[in-house]
């Protein structure tokens, strides 16, 4: 690990982002990772994160809180919105308003005090649920603010905004996660997990899991509280 080249990881505790934190360690960064307590409807995903961060040997982990209740509007953030079973159509109400562009902000803030130029994030554009804020021109547009408003990226140490995963397959996210050691078992994706980081196994996140690990022919090692399908 070269201390010289400081990385700020997105750590939610989920299969997407213990990969890139995993790819990041092995592109030699030394890696400061970064969740929140958002209000999320559980905390396992928190301890997965832990989990994760300790297993990979971060330099530092640390846990903002951003209680994203005052605003609500998401079924992640909002106890009265119910977590949907079944697809729908258009943006789903699992999307929480301005979510990534929140936790990116605060990790270029972190990243600039560190003096890291390279913030990581786990979105994906192709097996995901259709958030606004996991395709390629916003990471890219989030990359051109990066530079326009820091003073790091005014003096001219650019910043550079890595989702090494947002033209993979969940299959290919796995297969990969799975050739540099990552055990998966660690991580939680469920948008209803219990408080032991039991995977519900029936909302969207269940689904995609399930389905890449199947697609990648590899056994998934989620606890599910019911088949995931």
């Amino acid at each position: 690990m070269n201390e010289s080249r400081k990385a700020v990881v997105l750590l939610s505790g989920g299969l997407d982002s213990a990969t890139v934190l995993a790819l990041a360690k092995v592109q030699g960064f030394a890696c400061y990772a970064l969740s929140f307590d958002y209000g999320q409807r559980h905390q396992s995903e928190l301890a997965a994160a832990q989990r994760v961060a300790s297993t990979l040997g971060v330099v530092e982990h640390k846990v903002i809180a951003l209680d994203l209740t005052q605003i609500g509007g998401s079924a992640l953030t909002d106890a009265s919105i119910p977590v949907p079973e079944t697809p729908g159509s258009g943006i789903p109400v699992t999307y929480v308003p301005a979510r990534n562009t929140l936790f990116l902000s605060l990790a270029l803030g972190w990243a600039e005090v560190l003096g890291a130029q390279d913030l990581f994030i786990g979105v994906n554009a192709v097996d995901y649920s259709g958030y606004p804020d996991c395709r390629p021109e916003y990471i890219a547009a989030f990359e051109r603010l990066a530079n326009l408003a820091t003073r790091a990226g005014v003096e001219g140490v650019p910043f550079r905004i890595n989702a090494p995963l947002i033209k993979m397959s969940k299959a290919e996210i796995i297969r990969q996660g799975l050739l540099l050691g990552l055990d998966y078992g660690l991580t939680v994706s469920c948008y209803a997990a219990d408080l032991e980081g039991t995977a519900c196994g029936r909302c969207d996140s269940c689904r995609l899991r399930a389905a890449g690990f199947a697609a990648a022919g590899v056994a998934d090692p989620t606890r599910y509280q019911a088949p995931a399908g």
